[in-house]
């Protein structure tokens, strides 16, 4: 057998192996083997392999190579196809949630009914946004719950899901403009969003960081992300004109305020307008969506 022949088993045994990444694959055959009543001791002695193997392999500290794990799940009566299928699925139902793939079937009524619902949960976002301010000021500055913990926390969940549709529209747009980077930073503002409310909430329960580095964390976070996030705004203006650019100045000048953490208070101050371009930005797309769309019928 030749040098190219070796490499490309090589590659093809390699692609087999992950599969399915540690530690989930651990997990996965763990589950599998106490499904069906079996010790690590009794699924060794049918796939011959050491105890401290499939040790190491449920415990996640090793990636096994293709063969010993269609060994294991031949044994337990489980194909290697399943394990495919069933992470292709979970993986294309997350991307699906956050419109980071979307079928190209897909009718522009679809996508036009996405960026309306985003543009409106901007709107939603920046209206509560006011009556977060001030309960956040209170909490963290006055040391005083105006309301109660229950309200509190649901106050905030909606806020974050507003934030959560009104990125979407974001990440949808980079889609249809093919602007990448734009998907991207979209899709690590709610990560960071979601991180930084659900410790808000939980820190009502289990106690509090030091407020001034938190908030430090925040800013700091918020402008680096914010400034990409202008960056790739203003890379829209090919595609829907002056708005785009003037939205793009404002998140930048806007998070680098609170990037500097001295001028953080201006950046707050500047968000507002900031907000409101955003929501037109959204607004312009679907419009622009709802255009074509029209003039496919006429056509």
């Amino acid at each position: 057998m030749n040098n190219s022949t070796t490499t490309s088993h090589s590659n093809e045994n390699q692609k087999n192996v992950f599969v399915m990444k540690q530690p989930e694959l651990g997990q996965k055959i763990s589950e599998l083997r106490k499904s069906r009543g079996l010790t690590q001791e009794e699924l060794v002695e049918q796939c011959n392999i050491s105890v401290r193997t499939i040790q190491r392999i449920e415990a996640g500290e090793v990636s096994p190579r293709s063969y010993t794990i269609k060994t294991i799940l031949s044994v337990l009566d489980y194909g290697l196809d399943q394990i495919k299928s069933e992470e292709s699925k979970v993986s294309q139902e997350f991307k699906k949630l956050f419109l980071l793939e979307i079928d190209n079937q897909k009718e522009a009524s679809f996508l036009n009914r996405q960026l309306t619902i985003a543009w409106i949960s901007g709107i939603v976002y920046f209206v509560l946004g006011f009556g977060e301010l001030i309960f956040d000021y209170y909490r963290h500055f006055e040391e005083d719950m105006i309301v109660g913990n229950t309200v509190y926390s649901t106050f905030k969940l909606i806020i974050l899901t507003s934030i959560i549709l009104f990125m979407r529209g974001f990440i949808l747009s980079g889609k249809i403009f093919k602007n990448y980077l734009l998907r991207i930073i979209a899709f690590v503002m709610i990560c960071i969003g979601v991180l930084f409310y659900i410790y808000d909430i939980m820190s009502l329960y289990f106690g509090e960081f030091n407020t001034e580095i938190i908030l430090g964390a925040q800013a700091i976070t918020y402008g680096v992300i914010g400034v990409l996030f202008g960056i790739s705004i203003i890379r829209l203006q090919n595609a829907i004109g002056t708005v785009a650019k003037v939205t793009g100045i404002f998140e930048i000048t806007t998070y680098a305020c609170m990037l500097t953490i001295i001028l953080a208070f201006l950046g707050y101050i500047l968000l507002t307008p900031t907000i409101i371009l955003e929501v037109i930005v959204l607004y312009k797309v679907s419009q622009m969506l709802k255009a074509k769309q029209k003039e496919l019928h006429l056509s």
